[in-house]
C-alpha cells in the first residue's frame, strides 16, 4: 500500500502534525533532521510555515521535503 500524506497543520515549533491515507496521525518533530543539505532551509522558521502538499508529502517550494514512508516511519503517533 502506498502511504502519502492528506493533512498537515503546523502544531508548534517545528512539528506538523500529519495525517496519512491510512487514516492514522502522526506528528513528526523536523528539528530532528534540519541539521544538514537541503533541509537546514527549514530552520528559517518564516520558510518553515509555507509548506504545502504536493500529492504525496509536504513540500517547500519544491525545493525540500520527505519522503512519506518516511514520516509515516519516524512520526510520533497522535491518539
Amino acid at each position: 500500500m502506498l502511504i502519502f500524506v492528506t493533512h498537515a497543520e503546523n502544531t508548534s515549533g517545528y512539528v506538523l502534525r500529519l495525517t496519512f491515507n491510512t487514516g492514522e496521525v502522526k506528528d513528526f518533530d523536523f528539528a530532528t533532521v534540519y541539521d544538514s543539505g537541503i533541509l537546514t532551509k527549514l530552520k528559517d522558521k518564516e520558510y518553515f510555515k509555507h509548506f504545502r502538499l504536493d500529492g504525496f508529502s509536504v513540500d517547500w517550494n519544491n525545493e525540500v521535503g520527505l519522503a512519506p514512508e518516511y514520516l509515516y516511519e519516524h512520526g510520533v503517533s497522535v491518539n
